[in-house]
């Protein structure tokens, strides 16, 4: 899908109506913008409540972290 979008005087941006319903995104929802290269990723905030399990059988003991890295 290609959709385009202009930016208004305030700085803001419409999303087109196709992609919000394709991707199930509501009003009051909020979203993350990650600087790539020369663009942006937009990406929606989940909910606590989606993420509940997303760590399941994660060690909590002997992990790495940064400073076991090269």
């Amino acid at each position: 899908m290609n959709a385009t979008a202009t930016l208004s005087s305030k700085f803001q941006i419409s999303i087109p109506r196709a992609l919000r319903d394709e991707q199930h995104w509501e009003d009051g929802q909020e979203f993350v913008f990650i600087p790539k290269g020369k663009g942006v990723l937009v990406l929606s905030v989940p909910e606590k409540e989606q993420l509940v399990g997303i760590a399941k059988g994660a060690r909590i003991e002997d992990f790495r972290d940064r400073n076991d890295r090269f």
